[in-house]
C-alpha cells in the first residue's frame, strides 16, 4: 500500500452508492492520465485543461455529479471516445478551490460505478450516455466472509512490511465491513499497474474482484518480504564491511604503532612473493627462499634486519635462474659479423667459430674461458662486443682493474646492512639471462691486500668443472655459471697468477702492422670520426699519403687508440672551417697533416744512432706491444770498471756483466789486447733514463754494442737483434718475439737477428711483417757478430756478405 491510502480513503463504511434510479443518463466525463478512482473513495486533483475547467464551472453551478474515467494513454491531450475505458465511477465534488487564472484544485467523492455506452459531446467538454452498473449485495456467503478475511490478513501482513505508512492505515482496514468496499479499498492503495487497477474496476462479480485483490495483494506481499530480504543482506554486508574496516583501521593504527607490516607493505611482500615465483628458482634455492620469505613476514617492517631480509629476497628474485637467450649458430653469420667488425685477428675469429661448430652439435657445452692478451687498444674490449654480437647473446663489462676486495668477487656476508653480491652475481642481474658474454676486464690489473686476493677468488668463477656450482657469500645458494662466455683481456700475462692463468685458454693479439692500421683507418677509424664531429664525406677526405704521413710519423703503437686521436685532431680542424662557412671538400694530404698535427713524433733514427762505433739496436718487449732499444758504449782512461745507466734492472746488469766476461774471454780472437780493461774504464748506457728497464734479452745487443766499441766496426743500422746469452757464447731464446719483430717493422729495421730456438716463434708474426723482413737465425754469439756488425771482427767475410735468409725460405716459415 501506499500513501494514497491518505487521499483515496472511503468516505465512511455504511455510505450507500447512488442508486440506479438516481443516476443521470448523461454525465459530463472528467479524463484521468495516471490513476484510477473507486467508489467510496476520495481524490484530490489539479486541473489545468480548458475542457475541465468549463466541466467543472457547469458542474458546480448545477450541483451535477460527474463521471471519472482513466485514460487509456496518458500522453493524450485531448481523449476522445477511443482514449477512454468504458468503466468509470460517479463522483461528487466536494471542494473546490481556483489557484490562478487557469488553474484549479479541487476533490471528489467516488459513489458508484458506471459504464458508458455512447460519448455524445466532446465540446466545450465531454458529455456521455451512461448507465449505472449495479453491485451485488454481499449477503451471508461464507466464502465472501473468507475472502474478507483473508483479503484483512494479507492487508496487515502488507502494512507491516511497509514501515513508511501511517499507523492508522492497519485500524481503517479493520473498520470496513462491506466487502466490495474492502476491495476496492485495497485495489485503490496497493502499487499495481493502472491496466490491472482498471481490471478491478471493470470486475463487477464481487467474488471474482476479491479474488482478483487477493492476487494482487499477495504477490505485492512477496515483493515486499523479498525487497526486505534484499535490503537486510545489504544492511547486513554493509554493516560487516563497515565493521571490518573499522577492525582494520584498529589493526592498522596498532601495527604502527608496533611497527608491523602495514597492508601496503603486505602487498608488496606478496608482490614479491609472486615475482620469486615466476623466477624459475632451483628446488634448493627456491626451498631457501620460501624460508626466509616466512620470516621476513614475522620481522617488524622497522627493524634492520627486516631491509636485510628483503634485500636479500629482491636480489634472489631479480638475478636469472633459467631465462635464457637462443645462441645464433649460423657460423657464416657469425663470421661475417666479427670480419665486419674487426680487421685481422684471425686465432680470436677461428677460436670462436669453432666454440659455434661444437655448440652446434653438442647442444649443452659448457662456455669455453678466453683470455685476450696484448697491447692497448688493438680492440680487446670492442672485440667481446662484436662476439655477443655475432651469436646472438647478451654482453655484460665487468672490469677488474684496481679490484683488491676479495669481497667484489665473492660478496659481503649478510651480517651487516648495506651488504651486496659480489660483481659476478651483480653482472649477471644486469644481463637478466643466464647465457650472457661476460667480459673480465684488465684481468692482470687485480691487486692484493689485507681484505683478501680477488684472483684467488677468481678460481671458483673460471673454472668449468666448479662454475655450475659458484657460491656468493651474500646469495649463500651455489650458482650455475658455467653457461657463460667468459671473456678476459690482459695487457700481459707475467701479473696473472699461475693457477688463475691455467683455467684460461689463452689468445694473444700482436699489435698492428702498417697495412693493417691503414686498412682499419679507412674502414673504421675515420667514419667513425667522421660520425663524431659531424662531419660527411663530402667535406672531408684524408689521401693515402696524408694517412701514412700521420700512422708513420706520430703513432708508433701496436695498437690504434692513438691513431684514432690523431684522425680526431684532423676532423677537429676541419670542422673549424666548415664552422666557418666552408663548403667545398677538403683533401688532406702529408702536408695538411704536418700543418694541423705540428712537427713529427716520431722518425727513423736508427741509421743516425748506428753512425759511430758502440751503439747496437736491440728489442724489448713492453706493456704496449714491443719498441727498439739503443744501447750506446764508450770507454775512456781509468781502471777497468764498467758503468751501467738507465735505470736497470738486476737481471740486465747481470747480462752486461755476462757480456763483458764474455767480449774478456774472447779478446784475442777479436785482435784486443789481453789486458786492455787495465787502463781504461767502460761505461755502456741505455737511453730513456726515465723509464725502468729489466729483462734477459738484451744480452746479444750488449755484446754487439762492446765488441763494436772496442774494435771501431760500426754496427749495422738496418739490424735489430734480441737474445740472451751464457759465459760460454751460446744464445738462448727470449719471449716476445712477435711484439718485437713488430716493433722492429714499425722502426723501418730490415733485418732482424733472433735465436735459433726461437724460429718456430716467427710463424705467429703477421704475414706482411714476414714478408718484409730479412731473419737470421744465430745460435752463438759469433754468429751474432758476423751478423750485425758492417764487417766481422774475426777476420772472416763481413756480415752483409753472409747468405741473409728471407722470410720466403723455408727455414724463415718453420
Amino acid at each position: 500500500m501506499s500513501d494514497e491510502s491518505k487521499k483515496n480513503s472511503p468516505v465512511g463504511p455504511g455510505i450507500p452508492p447512488v442508486t440506479i434510479e438516481e443516476l443521470p443518463q448523461v454525465l459530463p466525463i472528467l479524463p484521468l492520465r495516471n490513476s484510477v478512482f473507486f467508489p467510496g473513495g476520495v481524490l484530490p486533483l489539479a486541473v489545468g485543461r480548458q475542457k475541465t475547467i468549463a466541466l467543472i464551472k457547469d458542474a458546480v453551478r448545477d450541483d451535477q455529479v460527474i463521471g471519472v474515467v482513466t485514460q487509456r494513454r496518458a500522453e493524450e491531450e485531448d481523449p476522445g471516445a477511443a482514449d477512454l475505458h468504458s468503466v468509470g465511477t460517479v463522483a461528487r465534488i466536494v471542494k473546490l478551490l481556483k489557484m490562478g487564472e487557469d488553474n484549479y484544485s479541487l476533490v471528489v467523492q467516488g459513489i458508484s460505478r458506471f459504464r458508458i455506452t455512447e460519448l455524445i459531446q466532446e465540446a466545450p467538454y465531454l458529455k456521455a450516455r451512461v448507465e449505472p452498473v449495479e453491485e451485488a449485495k454481499p449477503g451471508e456467503d461464507v466464502e465472501v466472509e473468507a475472502l474478507a478475511i483473508n483479503l484483512k490478513k494479507l492487508a496487515r501482513e502488507v502494512i507491516e512490511l511497509m514501515p513508511e505508512l501511517p499507523a492508522a492505515a492497519g485500524e481503517l482496514v479493520e473498520s470496513i465491513t462491506h466487502p466490495g468496499h474492502l476491495a476496492d479499498l485495497i485495489a485503490a492503495n496497493v502499487e499495481v499497474s493502472i491496466e490491472e487497477k482498471q481490471q478491478v474496476l471493470e470486475t463487477v462479480d464481487l467474488k471474482a474482484r476479491m479474488k482478483l485483490v487477493l492476487e494482487l495483494l499477495n504477490r505485492k506481499r512477496e515483493v515486499l518480504k523479498l525487497s526486505s530480504k534484499i535490503d537486510s543482506q545489504v544492511k547486513g554486508e554493509m554493516s560487516k564491511t563497515q565493521r571490518e574496516y573499522y577492525l582494520r583501521q584498529q589493526l592498522k593504527a596498532i601495527k604502527e604503532e608496533l611497527g608491523d607490516l602495514t597492508d601496503e607493505e603486505e602487498e608488496d611482500l606478496d608482490e614479491l612473493a609472486e615475482r620469486l615465483k615466476k623466477a624459475g628458482l632451483p628446488p634448493d634455492v627456491e626451498k631457501v627462499a620460501n624460508k626466509e620469505m616466512s620470516r621476513l613476514k614475522t620481522i617488524p617492517a622497522a627493524s634492520s634486519e627486516y631491509t636485510v631480509a628483503r634485500t636479500y629476497l629482491e636480489w634472489l628474485a631479480d638475478v636469472p635462474w633459467s631465462k635464457k637467450t637462443e645462441d645464433n649458430l649460423d657460423i657464416e653469420n657469425a663470421r661475417q659479423v666479427l670480419d665486419t667488425d674487426h680487421y685481422g685477428i684471425e686465432k680470436v675469429k677461428k677460436r670462436i667459430l669453432e666454440y659455434l661448430a661444437v655448440r652446434k652439435l653438442k647442444n649443452d657445452m659448457r662456455g669455453p674461458i678466453l683470455c685476450l692478451v696484448g697491447p692497448p687498444g688493438v680492440g680487446k674490449t670492442s672485440l667481446g662486443q662484436s662476439i655477443a654480437r655475432s651469436i646472438g647473446r647478451k654482453f655484460v663489462r665487468l672490469s677488474l682493474g684496481g679490484v683488491r676486495d676479495e669481497a667484489e668477487i665473492r660478496g659481503h656476508r649478510r651480517t651487516y646492512v648495506g651488504a651486496l653480491p659480489g660483481r659476478i652475481i651483480q653482472s649477471m642481474k644486469k644481463a637478466g639471462t643466464v647465457n650472457p658474454v661476460m667480459m673480465l676486464d684488465e684481468i692482470d690489473k687485480l691487486g692484493a691486500d689485507f681484505r683478501g686476493d680477488p684472483s684467488a677468488a677468481l678460481l671458483e668463477v673460471l673454472d668449468p668443472e666448479q662454475n655450475n656450482t659458484f657460491s656468493d657469500h651474500y646469495i649463500d645458494v651455489p650458482y650455475d655459471l658455467s653457461k657463460i662466455l667468459f671473456i678476459a683481456t690482459a695487457n700481459q700475462l707475467e701479473p696473472i697468477p699461475p693457477p688463475l692463468r691455467d683455467r684460461m685458454e689463452i689468445i694473444e693479439l700482436p699489435g698492428y702492422t702498417f697495412d693493417e692500421k691503414e686498412h682499419i683507418a679507412r674502414g673504421h677509424l675515420i667514419g667513425k670520426q667522421l660520425k663524431e664531429h659531424g662531419i660527411s664525406t663530402e667535406m672531408l677526405e684524408i689521401t693515402e699519403r696524408g694517412l701514412a704521413k700521420t700512422i708513420v710519423g706520430y703513432t708508433r703503437e701496436a695498437g690504434v687508440r692513438n691513431l684514432e686521436r690523431r684522425i680526431a685532431d684532423l676532423c677537429r680542424a676541419v670542422a673549424v672551417e666548415v664552422a666557418s662557412g666552408r663548403t667545398e671538400k677538403r683533401l688532406i694530404d702529408e702536408e695538411d697533416v704536418s700543418v694541423i698535427l705540428g712537427p713529427e713524433k716520431f722518425y727513423n733514427e736508427v741509421a743516425e744512432r748506428t753512425e759511430v762505433s758502440g751503439v747496437a739496436t736491440g728489442l724489448a718487449w713492453t706493456p704496449s706491444g714491443g719498441d727498439i732499444l739503443f744501447i750506446e758504449a764508450t770507454k775512456m782512461p781509468g781502471k777497468g770498471s764498467l758503468t751501467l745507466t738507465g735505470q736497470l734492472g738486476d737481471v740486465m746488469k747481470e747480462s752486461a756483466q755476462a757480456a763483458l766476461s764474455y767480449v774478456r774471454g774472447k779478446s784475442r780472437s777479436l785482435g784486443l789486447e789481453a789486458n786492455f780493461l787495465e787502463k781504461m774504464d767502460l761505461h755502456v748506457h741505455f737511453p730513456a733514463g726515465a723509464i725502468p728497464k729489466d729483462g734477459p734479452s738484451a744480452g746479444v745487443t750488449i755484446v754487439t754494442a762492446l765488441v763494436s766499441l772496442l774494435t771501431g766496426i760500426q754496427a749495422r743500422g738496418d739490424t735489430a737483434m734480441t737474445g740472451e746469452i751464457t759465459l760460454r757464447g751460446q744464445v738462448l731464446p727470449v719471449g716476445g718475439i712477435k711484439e718485437k719483430v713488430l716493433a722492429a717493422h714499425r722502426a723501418g729495421i730490415k733485418r732482424v737477428v733472433l735465436p735459433e730456438r726461437n724460429r718456430k716463434d716467427v710463424v705467429d708474426v703477421p704475414d706482411q711483417a714476414r714478408e718484409e723482413l730479412e731473419f737470421h737465425f744465430v745460435g752463438s754469439l759469433d754468429e751474432v757478430l758476423k751478423a750485425t756488425l758492417d764487417s766481422s771482427p774475426f777476420g772472416a767475410p763481413a756480415a752483409d756478405e753472409l747468405p741473409g735468409e728471407k722470410p720466403g725460405a723455408p727455414e724463415a716459415r718453420a
